[in-house]
């Protein structure tokens, strides 16, 4: 009788609740949720130029294997696992023989991953998740390297962008947080609030090159004497008040406004999230421990999303290429092409860099 009642149960689950003919928030988008069970609609919300909620649509996938070359029996490593788009294309070649390890900070998402893959048959006998920063890729080595190749994605994952619980996007009401691990380290909140108008507004320029930083940090020490600022809206109000009270603004019509706006507030969340998660110290420490962690002859690499990145990662590998650490580097930078570029908006600011270790190393 009782497993009749928990069955009975399952079978009338009620689905999610919204108000309309279409679902518009992150969780009441249940379908998308779901990208086994409703294949239809994942498809139709990829053809129209979207990523469904809750998923996250790799990117480059045939230049990196066609650079990568994998073989069966090799030892791989995925430094940034996310989704595990890349990963599962990566299993694929070795056809059941050798191993890939996947790294990821954040403890939500890994844990789903790593349920997502051995749902697809790649258990504990081929891949092994990891729960920590790719600037540790030494201490993963110690214990399972050397690596035949490793990838690295720095892109953030479309389900961290998209889930206003994480605080990453400024179009939904949220926490400020941005941490891709929320139980380390401070908030973006907690950083708004204990920073100085000079040191914010450098933050601005170093990290996305903003172009209103002066006026947008001067905005926010006004705003932070009324209140704490603790949520994604919050901030992007302040953001748009500062940007349109710029006199180059002022000037400008309606939708240039709102287009300049927008990018004023991606620039201002990016800067952000590399701050609170020091992305440039840990990209830094893992492009001089990734020769270490490579087999001889070992492959490596590199998708960056903004110029910061591909400067760090263009000047390590020639630095190192000509310190005969790599024998070989991409000599010019890859983008992707312009039909992956309609299908995937975010795959627009990608550029991929790749390097070979050399032999004697």
């Amino acid at each position: 009788m009782k497993d009749n009642k928990i069955q009975t149960e399952k079978r009338h689950q009620r689905r999610v609740r919204y108000k309309g003919t279409h679902p518009r928030t992150f969780a009441e988008k249940y379908k998308e949720h779901n990208p086994e069970k409703y294949k239809e609609t994942i498809e139709k919300v990829i053809r129209k130029g979207s990523t469904p909620a809750g998923m996250h649509i790799s990117i480059m996938v045939d230049e990196i294997l066609d650079f990568l070359q994998i073989k069966p029996g090799q030892k791989g490593l995925d430094a940034t696992l996310g989704y595990g788009g890349h990963t599962v294309k990566m299993l694929e070649q070795l056809r059941g023989e050798g191993h890939i390890y996947g790294l990821d900070i954040d403890p939500i998402e890994i844990k789903k991953t790593e349920k997502r893959l051995a749902e697809k048959g790649y258990g504990n006998d081929i891949f092994t998740a990891v729960n920590i920063n790719f600037k540790d890729i030494d201490k993963v080595a110690e214990k399972y390297g050397p690596f035949d190749f490793v990838l690295a994605d720095l892109g953030v994952s479309s389900m961290q962008i998209d889930d206003p619980r994480r605080g990453f996007t400024y179009k939904h009401e949220g926490p400020l947080d941005l941490r891709l691990n929320p139980k380390q380290g401070i908030s973006a909140s907690e950083r708004i609030q204990n920073i100085t108008q000079d040191e914010l507004e450098g933050m601005f320029i170093e990290n996305s090159d903003e172009p209103y930083a002066y006026e947008i940090a001067k905005m926010i020490m006004k705003e932070r004497r009324k209140k704490k600022i603790e949520t994604t809206l919050e901030l992007k109000n302040i953001v748009e008040k500062a940007v349109l009270q710029s006199k180059d603004v002022k000037n400008m019509s309606n939708r240039d406004k709102d287009e300049t706006v927008k990018k004023s507030c991606a620039r201002v969340f990016q800067a952000l999230r590399i701050d609170v998660n020091n992305e440039f110290e840990v990209l830094y420490e893992f492009l001089e421990k990734l020769p270490s962690v490579l087999a001889p002859q070992g492959k490596a690499v590199i998708l960056t999303f903004h110029s910061g990145e591909d400067r760090l990662v263009k000047k390590s590998f020639k630095s190192l290429k000509n310190a005969g650490v790599y024998q070989e580097i991409a000599r010019d930078v890859i983008r992707p092409k312009r039909e992956e570029c309609h299908r995937n908006p975010r795959a627009k600011s990608t550029k991929m860099r790749w390097a070979v270790k050399n032999l004697k190393f």
